[in-house]
């Protein structure tokens, strides 16, 4: 039977050790309204300047990055959210091993 909610006690945990010189994405939930991804970086790790075509929400679950919006940069750490407008240029650059929560608003 399908539950109305899902529950992670722990979302570090949900990314297992992240490999030297990789990148690893989950998607932990989607449907109509929301995508939900989980990622998790090695040190040195980015992903490169992009733009998405709905607003989304990045949170910092752990860890320590650069993060790009637009002309602006930003030193993040565990605990730092930022919503972005649709089509806004960003990057990510993980200066130690990073947990990342991203959430893309469909129907925004």
């Amino acid at each position: 039977m399908d539950k109305d909610y899902i529950f992670f006690q722990n979302l570090a945990q949900e990314i297992p050790e992240i490999p030297g010189h990789s990148i690893i994405s989950r998607t932990i939930h989607s449907d109509e309204k929301v995508k939900v991804v989980l990622f998790g970086f090695a040190p040195g790790q980015e992903l490169s300047e992009h733009t998405a075509s709905m607003p989304a929400m990045l949170y910092i679950v752990s860890g320590e990055a650069d993060l790009t919006l637009g002309n602006d940069r930003f030193s993040v750490q565990t605990g730092s959210l930022v919503h972005m407008s649709a089509n806004l240029s960003h990057s990510i650059h993980a200066r130690t091993p990073t947990t990342m929560l991203l959430l893309l608003l469909r129907n925004s």
